[in-house]
């Protein structure tokens, strides 16, 4: 009976033992060899089974990304880097992902999201409806509704205290001032707080 992946819930290797790894040596018989595959430790593994097989130590050279590897048909070795690493996609756009952005993923990950959207008046900002909360990835609503009221009652102080001379701005400024601040001493959390304000 062959157990696998499929038919029990476990990890099959797709790497090579020692055992093939030799043979395969044995069958190809390099000239020069550079471990690729793995952690540094595996690559040092690798390197030493291969000198085992007989290889010298200067026909091995163990690389990372970005190192230029100089091949003629008697030596292999290092020769200066190139500029290289990880480049992120992301939709259409590649290697513009800028650091605010990832920062903002990271944070609604940890931490999720909450929405307050209030309708208010364009003459002398009173408050028209709202404030509704909206939350991703923050609570699971149903089992948090205390903390949810608790946190409407909170946004609808801050918008009391609107004056008509207030900017958008700053009301918004003020609400996720507010919120954020109760929220790390109620929850010792730190959701995105995004306030939307429709005027009417």
């Amino acid at each position: 009976m062959v157990i696998n992946e499929r038919s029990r819930d476990l990890h099959v290797s797709g790497h090579a033992c020692q055992q093939e790894l030799k043979i395969l040596h044995a069958l190809v018989k390099p000239k020069f060899f550079i471990p690729v595959h793995g952690e540094q430790r595996h690559l040092r593994l690798h390197a030493q089974l291969a000198q085992d097989m007989g290889m010298k130590p200067d026909h091995i050279v163990i690389t990372d990304i970005g190192h230029v590897v100089e091949l003629t048909p008697n030596s292999i070795r290092q020769n200066g880097t190139v500029t290289a690493g990880r480049i992120l996609v992301d939709g259409y756009g590649v290697g513009d992902v800028g650091s605010v952005v990832l920062r903002d993923r990271k944070r609604l990950a940890e931490d999720g999201m909450i929405v307050v959207v209030v309708t208010m008046s364009s003459i002398d900002h009173s408050v028209l409806s709202g404030p509704e909360i909206i939350t991703r990835g923050f609570v699971y609503v149903k089992e948090s509704e205390e903390l949810m009221d608790e946190v409407r009652q909170l946004a609808a102080q801050v918008l009391a205290q609107v004056q008509p001379g207030d900017d958008w701005a700053t009301i918004k400024g003020d609400i996720k001032r507010e919120l954020s601040s109760y929220l790390f001493r109620k929850a010792k959390r730190s959701p995105m707080i995004l306030p939307v304000i429709m005027e009417a």
